[in-house]
């Protein structure tokens, strides 16, 4: 998950130095990606600890999912089981941004950069600042995966013109 700070190398890069640019640009936004799974986990986490009983909640989960074990806990054992399903499939959603991410798909970066945004304001109801903190790095993180697609394009480019080999 860390931000490479890359940039574009003309075509003129010998065909070696070029797939291996294109093999790390490939690893950083599967990096960057990382972070869509790594909320979707989390939150699982969150959850279970909630149905358990704990106090201690981590801050990197999503607000949405905290709203979800609140009610459920207010509802009692059947509750518990509709938690499990609804975050399920929250984390499910989060885990499907984290697969086309990875693969270079926009609309997957954006709709899921812009869900984990609507959840940080979300929090804002709640006044938990340390978790909206983390929503704005992890958007952050995730901002420099999605500031790779230009250059993966490019080099795409030239790997389909056969200035490179595909490593995709």
């Amino acid at each position: 998950m860390a931000d490479p700070g890359y940039s574009y190398t003309p075509s003129s890069t010998s065909q070696p130095a070029a797939a291996e640019q294109k093999l790390r640009v490939e690893q950083a936004l599967k990096g960057s990606a990382s972070w869509f799974v790594m909320i979707a986990g989390l939150s699982v986490v969150n959850s279970v600890l909630a149905m358990s009983g704990a106090t201690v909640r981590f801050i990197f989960g999503l607000g949405l999912s905290s709203v979800v074990d609140e009610l459920a806990h207010q509802a009692g054992s059947p509750g518990y089981l509709l938690d499990l399903i609804i975050n399920g499939i929250i984390a499910g959603v989060f885990v499907l941004f984290w697969n086309f991410a990875r693969k270079g798909q926009r609309w997957a970066w954006y709709l899921g950069m812009a869900l984990y945004a609507v959840d940080g304001l979300l929090l804002l109801l709640f006044k938990d600042y340390l978790a909206i903190a983390f929503h704005a790095y992890a958007l952050y993180r995730m901002s420099s995966g999605l500031k790779l697609l230009p250059i993966l394009d490019r080099l795409n480019q030239q790997s389909a013109s056969g200035t490179i080999s595909a490593s995709y």
